[in-house]
C-alpha cells in the first residue's frame, strides 16, 4: 500500500508539473504562430484579401473576365469533400510542386486554405519564390474566417464530385460525374484527379 502512495504521489507531481508547464505556453506553438506571421507579412498588404473579394473573382474567373489562378492549398480529403468550383488545388505539404505548374512568375494567384494558416505560409512561400501576383484570403473586416470556412458562412456556392452543388438555399444534386466550369487557369496536383478534365 506504501508503495502505491509513492507511485501514486509520484504521477501527481509529474502531472502538476506537465500542467504547469502547459498553464505558461507552449514555446513551439508560440515560435510556430510567430514563423506564420512572418510568412504572412512578406505579401504586400494590399495583396491580402478576404472571402467577399475572393467571390468577385471567382465571378470574374467563370466568366472568363480574369486568368486568375484560384489555388486551394487544403489536403486532398478536404478538397474533394467540397470545394469552390473551377478551383486549382495544390496541397500545402506538396507546394514545392507549384513552380512546374505554375511558370510564370507575374501569374495573378489567390491563394485559401481553410481558414487562413496554411494559405498563409503558402503565399508567404510563392513571394520567396519568385512571384509576384499573389494574394493571400484572409479574415474579412468583420471578423469572419477566410477560406473555406469564410466562404461557406457567407452562403457562397461548394462543389463535390459526386452530389453536385450547394448553397445557402440547400444542395442541388447533379448526376456524376459533376462536371464543373473553370477559368482559362487552372491546374490540380495530380493527374486525373476529380474534377480536372472539367468543362468550360
Amino acid at each position: 500500500m506504501k508503495k502505491f502512495a509513492v507511485i501514486f504521489l509520484a504521477l501527481a507531481v509529474v502531472a502538476a508539473m506537465s500542467t504547469a508547464a502547459l498553464a505558461k505556453g507552449n514555446p513551439l506553438k508560440d515560435n510556430e504562430k510567430k514563423v506564420n506571421k512572418e510568412f504572412a507579412s512578406l505579401v504586400p498588404k494590399d495583396k491580402i484579401k478576404n472571402v467577399d473579394d475572393l467571390f468577385k473573382k471567382w465571378q470574374e474567373v467563370l466568366a472568363g473576365k480574369s486568368a486568375a489562378y484560384l489555388l486551394d492549398v487544403r489536403s486532398v480529403p478536404e478538397f474533394q469533400a467540397f470545394h469552390i468550383e473551377g478551383s486549382s488545388h495544390i496541397h500545402d505539404g506538396h507546394m514545392y510542386t507549384i513552380p512546374g505548374k505554375i511558370k510564370d512568375p507575374n501569374a495573378e494567384i489567390w491563394v485559401y486554405c481553410r481558414t487562413q494558416a496554411r494559405s498563409a505560409y503558402i503565399a508567404g512561400f510563392l513571394y520567396k519564390y519568385g512571384y509576384k501576383n499573389v494574394y493571400w484570403v484572409g479574415k474579412a473586416p468583420d471578423g469572419t474566417s477566410g477560406g473555406v470556412v469564410g466562404w461557406v458562412k457567407r452562403g457562397y456556392p461548394v462543389v463535390n464530385y459526386f452530389f453536385g452543388y450547394a448553397d445557402k438555399k440547400g444542395i442541388h444534386y447533379a448526376k456524376p460525374p459533376l462536371k464543373e466550369r473553370r477559368g482559362k487557369s487552372f491546374v490540380r496536383e495530380f493527374d486525373g484527379q476529380r474534377g480536372e478534365y472539367a468543362g468550360k
